[in-house]
């Protein structure tokens, strides 16, 4: 799943806390419950 952050934040990196997805490029992340919830409560926007 392709996915990058709002527009002007960034989320961190599931199991990584200190590496975080910008809003600058979309990238690849395993379709987790972790990521569905970002993209659920609007942290994570799906790249096209």
């Amino acid at each position: 799943m392709k996915v990058k952050a709002k527009s002007g934040t960034r989320c961190p990196k599931e199991g990584k806390p200190r590496e975080y997805i910008a809003d600058s490029h979309p990238v690849d992340v395993p379709n987790t419950t972790y990521y569905r919830r970002l993209v659920r409560d609007g942290s994570l926007i799906i790249a096209e």
